[in-house]
């Protein structure tokens, strides 16, 4: 049997199937650990497949499970998220959700329909390969704490354990066809930082009489920015960015309170954990010292992704394969994050990206943006080059 062939034949076979699915679930987006009637949907695509599964971790989080012959020599894993943004879709896009200010602007929907569309083949074909092959579709991968470790806490990984996890993401500024692959680091982690600037606030003609807290807020802001220039190494990709500022005063007035919010990404976890203490150090004391104080709260992301070596390059391989070299890619790192960082912690893993950008002008728009519209040509190539890499694992 020509395996490729196979996997390329049933892709076009079932083809305008998993654009149905995609379209459906675009329509009908769910926010984060909300996607109860998205999981309902793929539910039902697993029983119609004959695929058995486990539902209800995290609430909406399923475990779909394929058996080969001799299911227990091998075991991989491989994964979709199902959640949504809260966007509302540029009303000029062929597909539009009809759930008005929600909207599937990170390909998610894509990932949830190539994921069913890969194990249908895959279950098409189960006395053809070795091993035990696991569907994760997961909430909440915008929202933390993140659905992977919410599922990996509740056991949903635990029996049977995966060897692998393998997973992909939509790339827009990618051709159609084509696929990437970072080994080792790969995407940042994500932390969320939120400073407090606490005074005496006032008449703003007189500024003696009280605490400037927007001018402690504003030396905070360009002072931390001393972590990443001169503390970090430069070797270490790492980010510190402040998009949030809120002084609620007059042009008269100094309140008595700032906020301020931004995120911390870097790619290694050990300088993550001391940028966090420097940035809670710099801004208490250097409030303290302007006379006021400065409330530190930082709530922990998501860590790197870290595809394993191994198991990466034996996807790209299988990839140039199932493609052909022309149209598949060595990435560089990328300082967004993803939860999938949670499942590069535990196990060998490799996360990928498969472009979908549009052509003939056709704007495909960016990630989380109201008007990102992604080629649907490209889930012919999700669906099959997933299929096939994990066929290819399966074989040793």
């Amino acid at each position: 049997m020509d395996l490729k062939q196979t996997v390329k034949d049933l892709t076009q076979k079932y083809n305008s199937e998993i654009l149905s699915i995609r379209r459906h679930i675009h329509e009908n987006p769910e926010l984060s650990f909300e996607e109860h009637n998205t999981s309902k949907y793929i539910c039902s695509k697993l029983d119609e497949y004959g695929i058995p599964y486990k539902h209800g971790y995290v609430k909406t989080g399923i475990i779909g499970s394929i058996k080969g012959k001799n299911p227990d020599k091998k075991v991989i894993a491989l994964r979709a998220d199902m959640d949504a943004l809260p966007i509302i879709e540029n009303e000029n896009n062929p597909i539009v959700s009809c759930n008005k200010g929600v909207m599937h602007a990170c390909g998610h929907d894509a990932h949830s329909a190539s994921l069913l569309g890969t194990a249908k083949i895959l279950n098409e074909l189960k006395d053809q390969w070795e091993g035990t092959i696991l569907l994760i579709f997961q909430p909440g991968e915008e929202k933390f704490p993140g659905g992977a470790k919410l599922m990996m806490e509740e056991g949903a990984l635990d029996n049977p354990k995966p060897e692998i996890i393998i997973g992909q993401h939509v790339l827009p500024d990618m051709e159609a066809g084509d696929v990437g692959f970072k080994e080792g680091m790969y995407m940042a982690s994500g932390d969320e930082i939120y400073l407090t600037v606490k005074g005496k606030g006032g008449h703003a003609a007189m500024p003696h009489t009280l605490n400037d807290n927007v001018l402690i807020a504003a030396n905070l802001i360009v002072s931390l920015q001393q972590i990443v220039a001169r503390m970090v190494p430069a070797n270490i990709p790492t980010v510190l960015s402040f998009g949030k500022v809120i002084a609620d005063g007059a042009t008269n007035i100094i309140p008595e309170k700032v906020e301020i919010a931004g995120t911390l990404r870097t790619m290694n976890e050990e300088w993550r954990a001391k940028i966090k203490a420097q940035i809670r150090k710099i801004s208490t004391e250097m409030a303290a010292s302007m006379g006021a104080t400065c409330e530190v709260k930082i709530n922990d992301g998501y860590p790197v992704v870290t595809n394993e070596m191994g198991v990466t390059e034996r996807a790209f391989a299988a990839a140039q394969k199932y493609l052909g070299q022309e149209h598949v890619h060595k990435m560089d790192i990328r300082m967004t994050a993803e939860d999938f960082g949670y499942y590069t912690q535990e196990y060998p893993c490799t996360f990928y990206r498969f472009g979908v950008k549009q052509v003939n002008n056709i704007p495909t728009g960016g990630l989380h943006t109201p008007g990102f519209n992604l080629n649907e040509s490209s889930l012919e190539t999700s669906v099959g080059t997933m299929a096939y890499i994990a066929l290819d694992i399966l074989k040793d």
